[in-house]
């Protein structure tokens, strides 16, 4: 007895190649999507984390640095504090977030004033005006995981910013 040939539609053989053929695109795209955005927020973690150390230690600094209501303080604060957010280290180490340079980093000082003509508490009691504060402010390129595989035109940014106010020594 001969068999007749099975029908192309019924024949079940390779549907499990063919179904995967099918969905790895997809799979593949939510693996590295979820890779880049863990990265992503690693990343910006760490930079808020290194710029709230670094205006932590340049607001206890000794006040004669923070003669000016507006600028930069003076003295060494400026380069250590920026050494502090890059490395975590005032001098060598290697940086915390990748792509970040001291050019990225900005550390400023303002004079708070109060409203309404209250007086201020804390260290600053019974002054209207004059309450020192230190901004620590960067803005890094974010590097991609997936700029190695050619993918580097993401374009994304990490911004953080810390303020803190200035209590010396």
């Amino acid at each position: 007895m001969t068999r007749s040939p099975r029908p192309i539609g019924l024949c079940a053989r390779g549907s499990a190649a063919v179904e995967m053929a099918l969905i790895l695109p997809v799979l593949l795209a939510l693996m590295f999507g979820s890779v880049e955005l863990g990265n992503y927020f690693m990343n910006e973690h760490s930079l808020v984390k290194a710029v709230r150390d670094g205006a932590r230690f340049a607001a206890r600094q000794n006040f004669s640095t923070y003669s000016a209501c507006t600028g930069q303080p003076g003295g060494n604060t400026v380069s250590d504090t920026k050494n502090l957010v890059i490395n975590g280290y005032l001098s060598g180490g290697t940086a915390i977030t990748p792509n970040i340079s001291a050019s990225d980093i900005s550390v400023t000082t303002t004079c708070a004033t109060s409203s309404g003509g209250q007086t201020m508490l804390g260290i600053y009691r019974g002054r209207t005006s004059g309450a020192q504060i230190v901004t620590v402010t960067a803005t890094v390129n974010y590097r991609s995981v997936l700029g190695v595989m050619g993918f580097s035109g993401i374009g994304l940014r990490l911004n953080a910013s810390s303020e803190a106010a200035v209590t010396g020594l």
